[in-house]
């Protein structure tokens, strides 16, 4: 009784004074509600770090119904990847989706949606979309899937202001509405409110309004009633979702009930949940896979009049209504030179997918995408467009091709490559993989020694003849995975090297009226040619040619992994990677002439540090020895990315700033990396603009090889739902070099 009048009498005096949201009390007086609010925002943080690993598994029935309602449109809604197309004169769509779902701690779920109606395109597509709003564990450090910085995380009162709404006597015990709010303006911080039971301080209602890929979107939940088996869970959440972008404006209006059935819970004041023989064996795939009958999938109305929580409304029976009502479009005339022109301009602005019936499918993106533009001041604009072919065999075999092509405006330059992979035994993760294509333009091992003679002082690129060559290549391997986490590699790589600009081999000699010139080649007679040496004469060649086998061996120690079926499906580990990779060039096979051993070390290690924190470095060399005759300095981990792929895999291990003939200039190097990332480093200090940054990177490289003892380069990046932008600058041989930025597109690619 005292207990309540105590916070009865704090609520008054928060009325009393009337203080605004988050303002400072004035004078030196304390505030008298800062103590309990502190106090209890300190028990709810507490006690979210003891309920977020309390509920170890559950399986349960998850009903989803949408509704989304296209406000304002142009051309440019075709080039937002959003699953489904909309229909010409149709603004609103309806969706309803029944799934069995399956979550295991601390962060895994697997969906399976076995029935779906709708008045939507693509439902079962959109329907994995629209889940991730719904999986959302209210008691974990981070929400939607390590996006957003939760005001129950052990961090948040750096992060959040809170402040007491109101309290009142429920049905088992007290209850508090604690509003939070973020302390600085940011895309990885929440707004809302949330209610705890004073009873076992668990939360019975959560909502948060947040930003994230481009949509703003409100959160609410309600949780299990206190003292039932989906006490902690969600059981009925509701999802207002509003997208704006170059003028389109399209809202969502969600909500999903949870049914929950087995749910496995730990004792409240048990630390550290169970954990099973197998897990210690790193094998998830009791808890990370949901086994259902694919085959009982449904796509009928009456289906959901048995199973639907949620009864429809008068405007979603309508939608329903006009939609069925509308005339098969298989019985009207088609105009056969529009709808070609139309899929034309859908493969051009859309993203689309063929589906080939049993032949496989093909996923391609929009030709016309500005988003595919990269900009970097090592290698200018780069533009490049991606095409993905899938078909799944029987007992889980699979055949992935994937060709590509891409333009590089500074250097003009096309390239194009295929890369085909067939897991042909996927629970031990053997496949065959097969890739060909064009590669950088590279010179010959012969440039080595010019450059060997040129003093580090004022070694400059421009002061030797480069001949260059053009580069097709074949690469075959054959990978298997011995025990988990060590896998085998074992292969060849052909390359046919070709001048970019054809030498005319004519020697010429003043005291003679004409010559015979050597032949394309290289075999003429050396009786024709007095003074030249036969040995170099057999050297010179518009075209070389090289075959090399190749062994390679990484090993990851503790690998995390669950089983799809027969498919293994790797996922994580808290160790290092560690690999060798060994190639010995030989001659005589494909028209060879290269004779060579090559061998490259790496080691890679990505460490987290905390709530969306993370520390990664990389450290590795490599050389050439036992060279014989003609060869090209190529090497695997250390090399030139002609078309990079994304911001994530260029900004670990890459040098920004690096010139692309540095990679092929030595017969050896060694190379380190780190990179730095968090959320809020030095943006939440300039308030205005840190609101749309999702993380910075402190990055640092550091190469050695001949003529660079060392070469540096220190940057700081930012990533936003639009675009990652990088600030970079070299040193080489302890001297300022260069500085240059680095920009990528990441709108609808994260």
């Amino acid at each position: 009784m005292a207990r309540t009048v105590a916070i009865w009498l704090s609520v008054v005096c928060l009325l009393a004074f009337g203080r605004s949201w988050g303002a400072e009390p004035s004078g030196s007086r304390p505030d008298p509600l800062a103590e309990v609010v502190d106090s209890l925002v300190e028990r709810a943080i507490g006690m979210a770090s003891v309920h977020q690993g309390r509920v170890e598994s559950y399986d349960a029935k998850l009903y989803v119904k949408g509704r989304v309602d296209v406000k304002k449109r142009n051309f440019l809604l075709r080039f937002i990847p959003t699953g489904f197309r909309f229909r010409k004169g149709t603004s609103e769509y309806l969706m309803e989706t029944y799934s069995d779902l399956r979550f295991t701690a601390p962060d895994m779920y697997d969906q399976k949606v076995t029935a779906c109606v709708g008045t939507l395109s693509n439902l079962r597509e959109v329907a994995g979309q629209v889940s991730e709003y719904f999986h959302v564990d209210v008691y974990s450090p981070t929400l939607m899937y390590g996006q957003l910085l939760s005001p129950l995380s052990p961090e948040a009162t750096k992060y959040y202001k809170f402040r007491l709404d109101s309290v009142w006597q429920g049905a088992e015990g007290m209850e508090y509405r604690i509003g939070f709010a973020p302390k600085v303006s940011s895309l990885q911080l929440v707004e809302g409110h949330l209610v705890l039971n004073s009873k076992a301080w668990t939360v019975r209602e959560f909502h948060f309004e947040g930003y994230t890929k481009l949509i703003r979107f409100a959160y609410s939940a309600r949780m299990g009633e206190v003292g039932r088996k989906d006490e902690l869970l969600p059981v009925e959440s509701r999802v207002h979702a509003r997208f704006r972008f170059a003028g389109n404006v399209v809202e969502g209006d969600y909500v999903a009930v949870l049914d929950c059935g087995d749910v496995a819970c730990r004792a409240a004041l048990q630390e550290e949940p169970r954990r099973t023989a197998r897990q210690e064996q790193y094998n998830l795939s009791d808890s990370y896979t949901l086994r259902c009958d694919t085959n009982a999938y449904r796509s009928d109305t009456l289906y959901f009049k048995d199973v639907r929580p949620v009864p429809l409304d008068r405007h979603e029976q309508a939608l329903y209504a006009a939609y069925y009502a509308r005339p098969d479009s298989a019985r009207l005339p088609v105009n056969r030179q529009l709808q070609f022109w139309g899929d034309v301009g859908d493969m051009l602005t859309s993203r689309y997918t063929l589906n080939l019936r049993k032949a496989g499918s093909v996923r391609c993106s929009p030709v016309i995408n500005p988003f595919l533009l990269s900009y970097s001041k090592r290698a200018g604009i780069s533009y490049r467009q991606e095409f993905n072919y899938s078909r799944l065999f029987a007992k889980d075999r699979m055949l992935h091709v994937a060709p590509k092509i891409g333009y590089n405006f500074k250097r003009k330059e096309f390239y194009w490559s295929i890369n085909a992979n067939y897991d042909y035994w996927p629970s031990k993760r053997a496949s065959l993989h097969v890739s060909v294509g064009n590669g950088n333009r590279i010179y010959s091992s012969d440039v080595l020694d010019d450059l060997a003679t040129i003093p580090d002082s004022i070694f400059d690129f421009s002061q030797i003849h480069l001949d260059y060559f053009k580069d097709l290549y074949l690469r075959v391997n054959h990978t298997w995975e011995i025990v988990n986490g060590l896998t085998l590699e074992c292969g060849f790589s052909a390359h046919r090297r070709t001048e970019v600009e054809r030498t005319r081999f004519a020697p010429v000699y003043p005291d003679m009226p004409s010559v015979r010139s050597i032949s394309p080649d290289g075999t003429s007679p050396p009786s024709l040619l007095p003074g030249i040496d036969p040995e170099l004469l057999g050297r010179l060649r518009h075209t070389y040619c090289s075959f090399a086998p190749h062994v390679r061996l990484s090993w990851t120690y503790g690998m995390y992994y669950y089983m799809d079926g027969a498919r293994k499906i790797n996922l994580y580990s808290r160790y290092p990677t560690v690999s060798i990779d060994w190639e010995r060039g030989i001659s005589g096979v494909f028209h060879s002439m290269s004779n060579y051993d090559r061998i490259e070390l790496d080691y890679q290690h990505n460490i987290r540090l905390g709530t969306m924190r993370s520390l990664y470095y990389r450290v590795g060399c490599g050389m050439f020895t036992n060279q014989e005759n003609m060869y090209f300095v190529d090497f695997v981990n250390f090399s030139n990315n002609n078309l990079p792929i994304g911001w994530v895999d260029e900004a670990n291990g890459v040098f920004q700033l690096l010139d692309g003939r540095w990679y092929n200039s030595s017969r050896k190097y060694a190379r380190a990396h780190v990179t730095y990332e968090a959320p809020f480093l030095l943006m939440r200090h300039l308030l205005k603009y840190s609101k749309y940054v999702l993380n910075e990177r402190l990055q640092a490289n550091i190469l050695m090889m001949p003529h660079l003892h060392p070469y540096l380069e220190l940057g700081y990046s930012v990533g936003t739902h639009i675009f990652d932008f990088g600030v970079f600058a070299s040193f080489a041989n302890w001297r300022y070099e260069d500085i240059g930025c680095k920009f990528t597109f990441e709108l609808f690619n994260r």
